[in-house]
């Protein structure tokens, strides 16, 4: 038989012989994403809403939106000149396109919205998946940025696309190498 050593009840338990406080550990159940990861859910959450948005005045005036959006672009350039001009004229021909086939347009911008939602849960539930789908889904448009930056005229506003998406690459990135992901 072996002998064990005999604990001696009437001593105060010592540091080695308690069991851990549960309550003073952080609990794993709950997200651990950082504010950093929050505030790009947050982003993908503003995206997904106007999308939405989007979405709800093509469904309730798609006939009459090619004339606001020609409208929109006349009143835009008699403010404020050529400022945005590309955007402006790119905005108008999607909407040509979306007036013809909006039912279309419809589900490809829920599919859109539903993506930036699905992500926005993700990333503030702390996912892994979420992590991976946000640096291969920003990452992957970097690149063709960066050659329409170079190839065509200069554009603040596709520079401003460019820097936030690299900003939100490298913050997830970041948090996937905290996180032990990569």
């Amino acid at each position: 038989m072996v002998n064990l050593p005999q604990q001696d009840d009437s001593r105060p338990p010592s540091s080695k012989d308690c069991v851990t406080d549960l309550v003073d550990q952080p609990d794993k159940r709950h997200s651990t994403s950082s504010e950093s990861i929050r505030a790009v859910a947050i982003y993908e959450i503003v995206k997904g809403a106007g999308a939405l948005l989007g979405a709800v005045a093509l469904w309730l005036w798609h006939r009459d939106i090619v004339h606001w959006f020609k409208t929109l672009a006349v009143s835009w350039q008699h403010s404020f000149g050529h400022l945005f001009a590309p955007q402006i004229d790119s905005a108008v021909r999607i909407t040509q396109q979306a007036s013809k086939n909006w039912s279309l347009f419809l589900l490809i911008i829920f599919a859109y919205a539903s993506l930036r939602f699905l992500e926005a849960y993700g990333l503030w539930q702390d996912k892994t998946w979420a992590y991976w789908f946000g640096v291969l889904g920003y990452g992957i448009f970097i690149p063709i940025e960066l050659y329409y930056l170079i190839v065509r005229p200069f554009d603040w506003f596709k520079l401003i696309i460019l820097v936030s998406n690299i900003l939100i690459v490298i913050v997830v990135y970041r948090n996937m190498k905290r996180k032990g992901l990569i």
